[in-house]
């Protein structure tokens, strides 16, 4: 099994702040965040390729990835990435089909989700291969979830919502190449644009794998996100992040 690796990280991270960087070259744990998030890939032998999709201003790239492939061993490579997650990944998914056929599995992961695993990559490898769509990662929802009431200033509950059968999706997600660029051609030309990848699926009329992944592969939102993020890895052993 080989599958190759697209990241979007075209993004201007507008909730993370008033930084001047891109929240993904933020400093983390001796490297950067889309370091740390491409790191277990970097030294996964049935990883053959990697494709990130950069702002076309985007000027950290350049020496970020040439430590990554100083890293690792799997090629690293950019694209310009689009306005939005789903052009990104589009772009990205292209530039792989060049030299993958439409069968081949492909991976999306988050350029802002550094404390991934390589434990929760050979899960869902595992556990979605045998699956005829494909699947992700994600975390049965365990808080009381309340719904504001539409408007007004100041939110205020309207409603608990059931929490049964609720999930929240992680990253990566995993897909066969054609069929995931057809359900992102097919949103594009109807004018909507998925929130991830399995969405695109789900328009398509498929049911995506939910496989249990790790809560602490958090997604890097606020300051605050970098500091938990910080914490995690310096607790996290190194065998983890990199092979013995």
């Amino acid at each position: 099994m080989r599958y190759a690796l697209v990241v979007p990280a075209a993004g201007s991270g507008r909730r993370f702040g008033a930084s001047v960087l891109r929240k993904q070259y933020e400093p983390l744990a001796g490297a950067t965040v889309i370091e740390h998030a491409l790191t277990p890939f970097l030294f996964d032998a049935r990883c053959h390729r990697i494709v990130v999709a950069i702002a076309t201003d985007d000027a950290a790239w350049p020496q970020v990835a040439a430590r990554c492939e100083a890293l690792g061993t799997c090629p690293v490579g950019a694209v310009a990435g689009g306005a939005e997650r789903a052009d990104s990944v589009r772009r990205a998914l292209a530039a792989v089909h060049e030299s993958a056929e439409a069968d081949e599995w492909v991976l999306v992961h988050d350029a802002a989700r550094p404390c991934v695993s390589r434990a929760e990559i050979d899960a869902l490898i595992a556990a979605v291969l045998p699956h005829p769509v494909g699947g992700l990662l994600a975390v049965p929802v365990a808080d009381t979830l309340k719904r504001a009431v539409a408007g007004g200033h100041d939110p205020q509950v309207e409603r608990t919502e059931a929490r049964e059968g609720l999930w929240r999706a992680l990253t990566p997600q995993m897909f066969r190449l054609g069929p995931l660029m057809q359900a992102l051609a097919v949103a594009q030309d109807a004018g909507r644009s998925p929130t991830d990848e399995a969405q695109a699926m789900e328009w398509e009329g498929h049911a995506p794998l939910l496989v249990t992944g790790d809560a602490r592969n958090i997604k890097v939102t606020t300051p605050a996100d970098l500091a938990l993020a910080e914490a995690l890895l310096q607790g996290s052993p190194a065998a983890t992040r990199r092979p013995s």
